[in-house]
């Protein structure tokens, strides 16, 4: 598939089909986080990829509240990616404290634009997830008490009924220019 009709297609998806993802497409999908570029290669993350249903189901909850209600779609979803903060290399943080400048936080969304194009290219949905109850989370799939989670991902096969968008994005003049700001 070319490129444009990939990040044409790649959308958030909030209506999940009732169907498994095959775990072939996982081994891909892992394999695209693991392929992702990072600072000085420090791959600062770790892939949690939650598929055992009642667990899938306790996480899913995590993501929302009776206060914070937009993620009860969550729970639809087959799998749960997650993807927790690993120390990078200790150049990659020297470099970081000199130019204050968070790398593991741009690797992390690396690896998650890779997980979710991927995922697209396998003709699976995903929702990027920044919301959620970190400390339930991490208690749920023992994850340790100094590590962070910098996203969750939803994924699964987009319900029949859950269209191509268009997307409604700014200007090319509003945002992007040529030799200066």
């Amino acid at each position: 598939m070319p490129f444009v009709d990939l990040i044409t297609r790649r959308q958030s998806v909030r209506t999940y089909a009732d169907r498994p993802v095959e775990p072939e497409k996982l081994d891909q999908l892992i394999e695209a986080v693991r392929l992702a570029p990072s600072a000085s290669n420090s791959q600062p993350w770790k892939l949690i990829l939650v598929t055992e249903p009642a667990l899938k189901d306790r996480v899913a909850k995590a993501t929302y509240s009776t206060l914070v209600s937009f993620n009860k779609f969550v729970p639809q979803a087959p799998v749960l990616a997650v993807l927790v903060m690993e120390k990078p290399k200790v150049i990659t943080q020297i470099g970081a404290t000199l130019k204050d400048r968070d790398f593991s936080l741009i690797d992390i969304g690396i690896a998650a634009a890779h997980f979710c194009l991927q995922a697209t290219e396998l003709g699976l949905g995903t929702c990027m997830l920044g919301w959620f109850d970190e400390t339930a989370v991490r208690q749920l799939l023992r994850i340790p008490n100094h590590k962070r989670i910098g996203l969750l991902i939803s994924l699964g096969y987009a319900a029949p009924d859950d269209p191509l968008r268009p997307k409604i994005r700014k200007s090319r003049a509003t945002m992007s220019q040529f030799n200066g700001y």
